[in-house]
């Protein structure tokens, strides 16, 4: 197929992107777009070109060991749905090569473009770890597909600078943020950066590197005044569900501050968090909520997070 000169055909493999695409007013262009992509909902038509190879249910230690068994045998975690995206013909795939678990490989959508295209497929792959990251990755998409990204960047950075305001003169509690429940793991990449701009310290997770596994005694010495529980893929009510299934079963779980104290949260890490496009703002305000509900100037609880409260 050929693709010089012809119009934008757009296929997002990954939600960040699909998200980058509509905030730079491309949509119309978006002809294809992965299973996980469902924001906004007018996108919902497109043609769907991922799938997961194993069915994405039960505990999260379940879905931990499905997901590792299939990376030790070197299998991918998603499959490329190549009939769908042969007759798309897009001109521009983008993807990211920042996790296997998260969606496809970039080496899969690469074989792929090869087998069906040649060269006349561009992909642009985005790997954040850094806030920063994602602004530059907004600014890269907005540069190859032809659009102005000044104005989507500059509200952006301009709705950082309030909320660092707002919580400027407030006290700054310790924060563990929760990536993952069983087995334990604290988050990293851009959630450390998150956590401190929203008026908290960020502890166990650096930003700029990837999330990992916590050992439960470290979560006990620590004893943070404020626990935020967000599962990659997890909606708010997967998350509370989760919570209580493993977090609150732990026998030493009812020992730390943040559980005597109420001050247990759980948030959207699907829909918000773990999505580094221009919605990790409202994951930042999300956050501040979280953590000075007094002055923190937004209200999403109920929907973007709430507290943990055991049933």
């Amino acid at each position: 197929m050929t693709h010089s000169q012809s119009p934008l055909r757009l296929v997002s493999l990954i939600p960040s992107a699909t998200e980058i695409i509509t905030a730079l007013g491309l949509s119309p262009q978006l002809v294809g777009r992965s299973h996980e992509c469902d924001y906004p909902p007018t996108l919902s038509d497109r043609p769907v070109c991922t799938a997961p190879k194993f069915d994405p249910q039960g505990t999260s230690r379940d879905i931990h060991n499905t997901v590792s068994d299939l990376l030790q045998q070197a299998l991918a975690v998603y499959r490329i749905e190549t009939d769908v995206l042969e007759t798309l013909q897009p001109t521009h795939i983008l993807t990211q090569s920042q996790c296997d678990v998260c969606a496809v490989s970039l080496k899969d959508v690469e074989q792929v473009v090869h087998e069906l295209t040649g060269t006349e497929t561009q992909i642009i792959s985005l790997e954040p770890m850094t806030l920063e990251q994602v602004w530059q990755d907004i600014e890269r998409v907005a540069k190859v597909l032809g659009a102005d990204a000044a104005p989507l960047v500059n509200q952006i950075r301009a709705r950082v600078s309030a909320c660092q305001e707002r919580v400027a003169s407030a006290a700054r509690p310790t924060v563990a943020c929760i990536e993952w429940t069983d087995p334990l793991m604290v988050a990293g990449h851009w959630m450390p950066e998150l956590v401190s701009l929203a008026g908290g310290q960020s502890l166990f997770g650096e930003a700029g590197q990837p999330s990992r596994i916590l050992e439960w005694d470290d979560l006990i010495s620590a004893d943070p005044d404020i626990i935020v529980v967000v599962p990659c893929g997890y909606s708010l009510d997967q998350t509370r569900d989760d919570v209580q299934e493993t977090l609150a079963t732990h026998p030493q779980w009812p020992t730390l501050k943040a559980v005597r104290s109420d001050h247990v949260f759980l948030a959207d890490g699907n829909y918000y968090f773990n999505r580094p496009g221009p919605r990790i703002i409202d994951s930042l305000e999300i956050m501040a909520e979280m953590l000075h509900p007094d002055i923190a100037g937004t209200s999403q609880r109920h929907h973007g997070w709430d507290c943990y409260t055991a049933s």
